[in-house]
């Protein structure tokens, strides 16, 4: 039984066409994909998370089809990744980290086709519309400095306090006018 209880999905499209007076064609985009749920563990203590695991792989296969659709590629077209999660006030940290790391990434790294390196990610507390910055990688390879950025979002009536925001940020592209060298 699903313990997915969704109260609002946000969809966030970002594509630069332009950047420091030149065309970028194609255009980089970034799409973040935010749900809103409700934190099943609000004001209680429970040992056992384990349950999150399983609601944080169903977030993640709903935000990571979401994302691929919203970018319309195809999905090995995607070329970076990031995650986060914003848990209200009566939750606690580990509240995020059981939904975003688990069981988080193989929905995505399905959706994504492939992704043989880590989803970088980021979690805190907050209140309704607190910030959260997500770092970006490649999704391939975390040390390709083109795919070297992050996202942001925030969703000005959420997280209740008995709510999780849980974010994923796909992207094409990499950064615009990406042109940085390793050092040798």
């Amino acid at each position: 039984m699903s313990m997915l209880q969704l109260r609002k999905l946000v969809v966030q499209l970002e594509e630069i066409h332009r950047e420091a007076g030149r065309p970028i064609d194609p255009p980089t985009r970034k799409v973040t994909v935010a749900a809103v749920i409700a934190n099943p563990y609000a004001g209680r203590y429970v040992e056992d998370l384990a349950p999150l695991y399983e609601l944080g792989a169903e977030v993640a296969a709903l935000l990571a089809a979401r994302g691929v659709a919203a970018l319309d590629v195809v999905p090995d077209e995607v070329t970076a990744y990031g995650k986060g999660a914003i848990v209200g006030t009566a939750g606690e940290i580990e509240h995020a980290a059981a939904l975003l790391h688990p069981r988080f990434g193989a929905p995505v790294r399905k959706a994504v086709f492939k992704g043989a390196d880590i989803i970088p990610s980021t979690k805190k507390l907050g209140g309704p519309g607190s910030v959260i910055v997500m770092p970006v990688t490649n999704k391939n390879s975390i040390w390709n400095f083109d795919d070297m950025d992050a996202a942001e979002i925030t969703i000005p009536d959420s997280p209740h306090a008995d709510e999780v925001v849980v974010a994923l940020v796909l992207a094409v592209g990499g950064r615009p006018l990406h042109r940085i060298q390793p050092v040798k």
